[in-house]
């Protein structure tokens, strides 16, 4: 056992198994020794590429996805371009490079980055260099006024809870402590977090089926819809996941870009799940209009990412060339994330269909 894995094994025996969403907050965010306080965990060196490291085109994307939806929305001065979890800052440089196209629409935008580890805050300070930036611990915390909201590979790493359908009902899926260190338990039947399960979900699930369920991406979600119905904007939300609820394990640990034990090692490796991009719409309600989710390679050809590339590889060296070929197929390829990975919008309400969606 590790340092994060005996404090949370000293903790069960005291209090009982705890539910896996408060296993994944210590492992991910404990201030001292969770995964995402202590490191820089993207690029080859660490433990996962995102899109944005993939290749500068799925900011750039974004950032001009960004300016027509600003346009759409009446060119609004100030407004507030937000990114929940910036990574090192990559996505939001490339994002700005591209829109300085539209000088307005820099002028305009106040970025906020709503970010909690250290390490990652320096990261960004540094990719965006010169520009003023606030940061914030959590989205309601960025102030009031329109609003253009990016998050990328955001929803996947905030806390799941699961229950298992057993002969005598829904059991929450805990983590206890076993003879080898900890394990996976079942509650008692009839969890209370049981009744957050979507009820197409519990009809048809079989027994030994496990459905997951994300209080903290739901709030974030009707808060977001609650802020663009108060004051208008927009939100992008790209993440891997599914478009309609459906039963399924789906929580997995990654380290040194290869599939680590979920319970072995809490803090040295990162944990996600699939995006229940039908529960996030749910939740968003009728505040706002949900477009998507579709996948993400039809989303950026729709925007001419292939276009953009063709240019970058137009001004290339031979030695370039291959990794611009080799970053535009991964994001946009079926087998690659060009399915798995989703883009779901949500516009306040009257606005014209978002750039993408037309489809």
């Amino acid at each position: 056992m590790n340092a994060l894995a005996r404090r949370i094994a000293r903790r069960i025996a005291t209090s009982g198994p705890i539910s896996i969403s408060e296993y994944m907050a210590l492992a991910l965010g404990h201030p001292e020794l969770g995964y995402y306080t202590t490191r820089d965990p993207f690029g080859r060196a660490g433990d996962f590429i995102t899109a944005p490291e993939i290749s500068q085109v799925f900011g750039e994307m974004l950032g001009l996805w960004c300016v027509a939806v600003w346009r759409q929305m009446g060119a609004p001065d100030p407004f507030r371009l937000v990114e929940l979890g910036p990574g090192r800052g990559t996505l939001m440089a490339d994002a700005l490079r591209a829109a300085a196209l539209s000088p307005g629409f820099i002028q305009a935008a106040q970025v906020h980055l709503v970010e909690t580890s250290p390490v990652l805050r320096e990261a960004q300070r540094n990719a965006l260099a010169g520009r003023r930036i606030a940061w914030h611990d959590r989205f309601d915390e960025v102030p009031d006024g329109p609003l253009l909201l990016l998050a990328n590979e955001f929803f996947d790493a905030l806390p799941v809870r699961q229950l298992q359908r057993t002969s005598a009902g829904w059991c929450e899926r805990l983590v206890g402590n076993g003879a080898e260190g900890l394990q996976f338990v079942l509650s008692a039947p009839d969890a209370p977090a049981a009744a957050l399960i979507d009820p197409g979900v519990r009809r048809g699930a079989p027994e030994g089926a496990i459905a997951e369920i994300q209080p903290a991406a739901l709030a974030i979600a009707a808060a977001i819809a609650s802020r663009i119905s108060t004051t208008g904007g927009a939100a992008l939300i790209v993440d891997y996941g599914y478009g309609d609820s459906a039963p399924g394990d789906t929580l997995q640990a990654v380290k040194a870009h290869k599939p680590h034990d979920v319970l072995a090692e809490p803090g040295a490796a990162d944990l996600t799940v699939h995006v229940d991009f039908g529960a996030l719409a749910r939740a968003a309600g009728d505040r706002v209009l949900p477009f998507g989710p579709c996948g993400q390679g039809a989303f950026l050809q729709a925007l001419g990412v292939e276009v953009r590339a063709e240019q970058l590889l137009a001004r290339a060296t031979p030695d370039q060339r291959p990794s611009i070929r080799s970053g535009l197929t991964r994001l946009i390829d079926p087998a690659e994330m060009g399915i798995l990975f989703k883009v779901l919008a949500l516009t306040q309400q009257g606005m014209p269909v978002p750039p993408g969606f037309e489809g």
